[in-house]
């Protein structure tokens, strides 16, 4: 792994957007440059510490998803190498860690599938039998696998507020019908298709989300990152049992950590800035990190 990358500093081409992760440059009118830094979020928070070589991981997940599942729905990559749209003195900052994609129309709706029942999803059925409006069977524990992967979508939040669910029914108002039955019925088909490969190597994928954007004629294309431990709630198969909730190969510790610690006794506000991680978290969370990526690779 390279050094650590907090935040990149091109300034061969110019700064689209900083999100919690991602740095997004404009090349031309067409294409962006979208680097994967190393920092951290928890809680809507980004954290001052980065975790050494993330941004690598995610983009060699992303990389190795987008071509598994290509045969399903067209994606955003251009198939040009990220290093020769920047000067000589920036190449490390995106070597390996950097993806040249196609300008698009983002659809303002997150893709959430569901073959498990956890994290929100969980508290939401116990509350009403029902997640974003999907009835399920009476009787279900945590982390049950459910009888057929659901649909869940959710708004994007602006900075710094919570992606909030919806149903079906509220994401065609938004989208229309049919946009939004191509979008339901294609993350379905990539959820199997990656949760089938993903169980082959011994892990499961309980949930994850997908984005989509329209390019220039239209065509719906599979944009942003896809099946990463940021994007994605994997699960050991060998350590899965009904009514607990499994581990994940997540930034978890981080979770724990941040929940756990108090700033002049009282715990964190959750809100910035986050207290400094300790260096023994940040590499418990890379070591999740590098294992989920040799496991499904």
């Amino acid at each position: 792994m390279t050094t650590a990358l907090l935040q990149s500093t091109l300034h061969s081409l110019p700064l689209l957007a900083r999100g919690k992760v991602r740095d997004n440059y404009a090349v031309g009118d067409d294409r962006i440059l979208m680097i994967a830094s190393d920092r951290l979020s928890a809680f809507d928070v980004v954290l001052g510490e980065p975790i050494p070589g993330k941004g690598e991981i995610l983009t060699r997940m992303a990389l190795f998803w987008f071509s598994q599942l290509a045969s399903i729905v067209p994606n955003h990559l251009t198939g040009d190498d990220p290093l020769s749209v920047v000067a000589a003195d920036e190449v490390e900052q995106v070597r390996g860690r950097s993806m040249l994609v196609k300008r698009l129309q983002p659809l303002p709706v997150e893709a959430v599938v569901r073959g498990y029942l956890a994290g929100s999803g969980w508290a939401e059925y116990q509350a009403s039998g029902a997640v974003c409006g999907v009835a399920l069977p009476p009787g279900l524990q945590l982390a049950d696998k459910l009888p057929e992967p659901i649909f869940t979508p959710a708004t994007k939040a602006e900075a710094g507020a919570h992606d909030e669910n919806i149903d079906f029914e509220r994401m065609q108002q938004m989208i229309g019908a049919d946009l939004a039955g191509r979008v339901r019925d294609i993350s379905i088909r990539l959820y199997r298709a990656a949760a089938e490969h993903a169980l082959s190597r011994g892990i499961i994928i309980a949930d994850t989300k997908f984005e989509f954007g329209l390019d220039a004629q239209g065509t719906l294309t599979l944009m942003d990152e896809v099946l990463t431990p940021d994007s994605s709630r994997f699960w050991a198969a060998a350590s899965y049992r009904v009514g607990s909730n499994p581990p994940s190969f997540d930034k978890q510790p981080v979770r724990d950590w941040l929940e756990a610690v108090r700033i002049d006794g009282q715990p964190w506000a959750k809100t910035p800035p986050a207290p400094p991680l300790p260096a023994a978290v940040v590499d418990s969370t890379l070591q999740r990190y590098q294992e989920v990526l040799q496991l499904v690779l």
